[in-house]
């Protein structure tokens, strides 16, 4: 009697021991569990921990809340100004209501692809090259609205989507490529004509300065010589300017106008013997004088420029 009593117990907690087996279910922290119980949602969305559920009545599908990345396949259209382009995206979305997602859609992942994948090529009929290219961030805006209107009847929302790569055919490559030239090449020649422009203002006012003082440009011709100077391997080649020449010239036009006005009427009212010897002395203070030095000067400069 004590044996069947034992043997009771036994069979009852092995049953039960099988019962719970059955009837445990564990969720984790990134799900959500939703029981069908004989083919209808009961209670609540289950919660994370250990869960309870009848054997053989219950059957609980589990859902996953995670951030799901999923790549949209390149997808290949015309553009609004006739370019063929081929075009693949990445969208992020997730699970906000596992209701809705297990009972309203058969399979919400592939509705989402499917969507994607619409959503692009519609997208690329109604842009633009350039938009496709240079505006992606807009071009994002408008495909993420248009995967997550529908996507939100599936208890669905989208994080962001991003077009990843705009793969163009190898003539349009090039002729972008000429284009780009161009424009570069444009943009070079107008700086480089601006530069020539400011520095030929400057040149001129460099020019009328000069002018107004000629001692400047024998002062720019040593600052000159001195650079090129600095490197001992090199020829060095002494330019003689016209302007020098004619300041000089000018300094002995000046130096002799005075003198030529005091002895002048001297030398027409008063011609004495002793004035035979005046062209030797006045050519001798002439040699003393600056200016004659300078007249001297001036010749030799005169004649290497001949030579």
């Amino acid at each position: 009697m004590v044996q069947e009593l034992i043997g009771v117990v036994a069979a009852v907690g092995a049953g039960g021991l099988v019962y719970l087996a059955a009837a445990a279910r564990v969720v984790k922290q990134y799900e959500r569990g939703l029981v069908f119980r004989l083919g209808r949602v009961h209670g609540d969305v289950r919660r994370p921990g250990f869960n309870m559920i009848v054997p053989a009545v219950d059957r609980m599908r589990k859902v996953n809340l995670q951030i799901v990345t999923m790549p949209i396949p390149a997808q290949e259209g015309i553009t609004r100004d006739n370019v063929t382009v081929r075009v693949d995206a990445v969208v992020y979305f997730k699970v906000v209501d596992p209701a809705a997602a297990i009972v309203n859609v058969e399979d919400y992942r592939f509705a989402v692809s499917q969507m994607a994948q619409t959503s692009l090529r519609s997208i690329i009929g109604k842009s633009e090259l350039d938009d496709l290219l240079s505006n992606r961030e807009k071009l994002n805006q408008g495909l993420e609205l248009m995967i997550d209107s529908p996507a939100v009847e599936w208890g669905v929302t989208i994080d962001r989507v991003e077009i990843k790569d705009v793969s163009l055919p190898d003539t349009m490559k090039r002729s972008m490529a000429r284009q780009a030239e161009a424009d570069r090449e444009r943009r070079a020649r107008l700086i480089n004509a601006d530069a020539e422009y400011q520095a030929s203002k400057k040149l001129a006012q460099a020019a009328h300065q000069m002018a107004d003082t000629p001692s400047a440009l024998q002062l720019r011709l040593l600052q000159t010589v001195m650079a090129v100077a600095a490197e001992k391997n090199s020829t060095l080649v002494l330019p003689i300017p016209v302007e020098l020449l004619r300041f000089l010239e000018r300094g002995r036009d000046e130096g002799r106008q005075p003198q030529t006005q005091e002895q002048a009427p001297e030398q027409e009212n008063e011609r004495t013997p002793e004035q035979t010897q005046a062209p030797a002395e006045h050519s001798l203070d002439e040699a003393e004088h600056p200016f004659g030095r300078t007249e001297q000067a001036m010749e030799e400069l005169r004649r290497a420029v001949e030579q």
